[in-house]
């Protein structure tokens, strides 16, 4: 922390002292400097009562400091080099987006990056009051074989063409535009038209498991509904893109349904998962690869497969799981696409990657 005093804040370029009206009539923040090979980043809040900053899957809650006994709260947090990572400020048991920057993740949510960061086109800057569109074209999905409605929205960017199936689809919807990104990236004639469809997952853990149920229930279920309203299936061409553990469920349908699932787009997927990881003290601890490298491992053929897999820079505990999956896939005749992100283990680090993985798999479409 800097020493409290007249100007602590100039070299963030807020000059003035912290609390005073012209002070927060100024304040715009995160603002960071150069600090070695990464960034010292300044956070504020305004008010009575002490916060702290939740990262998402990057560090550890960080404390902030009242600046003497105005109602100025900071925090200045080194940060690597190319990172872009969501937070949120706690006060007690509430959430809160940052009320200095305009970009937002949903309600409660904000995006930093550092100043290297890469940019990300086509995903436009949503403040946390900003809501989302959202598409017309509604599902009303009962299903039999997992129990429960869900609904399930689809969308035709750029007048619609292969299906994409956007796991964690309310993430999509709700916290990350992702209808606007597509079109935009459609019109830039980056990807083709496509269709999107937002699938929600009502129990990740257990949805996205290594398990059949769920590309049973959107095979026999799911994808004839959404022909039913219109849209043209053909599965030679349909991409299925999932982050994490979705990630993890994307590759698992590649496996074991690949008549269904050919053409992957694969973001930090957790690749460490076994049947009892997710009860161990240390997940991530245990065979690398996890389940699917030991399926492959195996013996498989995938010469039928397209799967574009990125990995955020920072996930230095992922990386042997992933690495060890894209190596054994493709060596198992998978067409194979490999890079790197900017973040962490955080959806706002896999939106670029999104656009541009969903497009490498239609490639020869």
């Amino acid at each position: 922390m800097r020493l409290v005093g007249e100007d602590t804040f100039a070299a963030f370029g807020l000059p003035g002292t912290p609390g005073t009206d012209e002070f927060w009539a100024a304040a715009r923040t995160p603002a960071s400097i150069p600090d070695g090979d990464g960034w010292t980043t300044l956070f504020l809040w305004r008010g009575s009562d002490a916060a702290s900053i939740d990262f998402e899957s990057w560090s550890e809650p960080v404390p902030l400091a009242r600046f003497g006994d105005t109602d100025c709260w900071y925090a200045e947090v080194r940060m690597r080099a190319r990172l872009r990572v969501t937070y949120q400020f706690r006060v007690g048991e509430e959430a809160y987006a940052d009320p200095f920057n305009p970009v937002g993740a949903g309600g409660d949510r904000s995006i930093a990056a550092t100043p290297d960061a890469p940019a990300q086109p086509h995903w436009p800057a949503v403040g946390a009051d900003g809501v989302l569109p959202l598409p017309r074209t509604r599902i009303r999905w009962a299903s039999e074989m997992l129990g429960g409605r869900r609904t399930v929205r689809v969308h035709p960017a750029g007048g619609g063409g292969p299906v994409v199936l956007l796991l964690d689809g309310d993430d999509w919807l709700y916290l990350h535009p992702a209808m606007t990104a597509f079109d935009s990236a459609v019109a830039s004639a980056e990807m083709p038209p496509v269709t999107l469809v937002f699938l929600p997952a009502k129990d990740r853990e257990a949805e996205f498991a290594c398990r059949p149920e769920l590309w049973e229930a959107v095979r026999d279920e799911l994808l004839p509904l959404v022909a039913e309203s219109g849209v043209t299936v053909e599965l030679d061409r349909l991409v299925v893109a999932g982050q994490s553990l979705g990630g993890l469920s994307a590759m698992y349908a590649a496996l074991e349904f690949p008549e269904l699932v050919s053409r992957v787009a694969c973001q930090s997927g957790s690749f460490w998962w076994t049947s009892d990881a997710m009860g161990a003290a240390d997940p991530l601890g245990g065979p690398v690869g996890g389940a699917i490298a030991a399926r492959l491992r195996e013996g498989a053929d995938l010469s039928g497969l397209r799967v574009a897999f990125d990995l955020g820079e920072h996930e230095t505990r992922m990386l042997p799981h992933c690495e060890a999956v894209e190596v054994l896939a493709e060596q198992a005749g998978a067409t194979v696409r490999v890079s790197r992100s900017a973040s962490g283990h955080d959806r706002v680090g896999w939106r670029h990657a999104l656009l541009r993985d969903v497009a490498w798999a239609l490639e020869s479409a």
